[in-house]
């Protein structure tokens, strides 16, 4: 399947709620789910939100995290099935695996204002992984390791701000972020507390399951 091509104010609005995939315009009352907080759509303003099965409830729920996460589904798919593997909490380990991807990290660090734009950033080798250039947006980072913004790329006038950016940023716990090198390391895997609570992860497990 392929990445889904409508824009992605559109996308918020089909599942309702926002995703947050336009960085900080999300933020502002420009965002499409403060202006037209309804289905996409000729009907849309009129049909509002139809009642959906138990199946549609929980298809839907795989598509808002994997467009929150900025995935397609094959990589998606792949991703909760290594987590299934795992022991522990199924739910919980496909959030933390998805949380500890590469483009996720630089978007946790303020480095990037949207998903979409970090796994450009990285896909571009704008970041080293414990000092190697990797250019893998799907790459899962480990307790201990460092990502850090390479040298070439320090002089590049994007950089340059993100700098500036830093400054304000405010990240979860499981990172270790200094802002002067602009480079920072994975304490742990994120908590509990650090996952995303509004992701049903159980719809989506159930969803699989079938």
């Amino acid at each position: 399947m392929g990445r889904n091509l409508d824009s992605k104010c559109s996308q918020c609005r089909r599942v309702g709620e926002k995703l947050f995939l336009k960085g900080e315009r999300c933020n502002t009352p420009k965002c499409a789910m403060v202006k037209r907080n309804y289905p996409p759509g000729f009907h849309g303003p009129t049909r509002g939100r139809r009642k959906i099965s138990d199946y549609g409830t929980q298809l839907m729920e795989k598509q808002k995290a994997k467009k929150y996460y900025n995935m397609m589904e094959k990589q998606f798919r792949l991703t909760f099935e290594k987590a299934s593997n795992k022991s522990g909490d199924a739910g919980k380990n496909f959030l933390r695996l998805l949380e500890m991807r590469l483009d996720n990290v630089v978007f946790r660090l303020g480095m990037a204002s949207s998903r979409n734009q970090a796994r450009q950033l990285v896909n571009h080798g704008h970041f080293a992984l414990n000092g190697t250039k990797t250019d893998i947006p799907s790459c899962i980072v480990k307790p201990g390791q460092e990502i850090s913004v390479r040298a070439s790329s320090k002089k590049n006038p994007y950089f340059k701000q993100v700098a500036e950016n830093l400054k304000k940023a405010e990240l979860p716990a499981w990172l270790n972020l200094q802002k002067s090198e602009m480079s920072a390391k994975v304490l742990h895997e994120p908590a509990d507390t650090d996952l995303p609570s509004h992701l049903n992860v159980q719809m989506i497990i159930e969803y699989y399951s079938k």
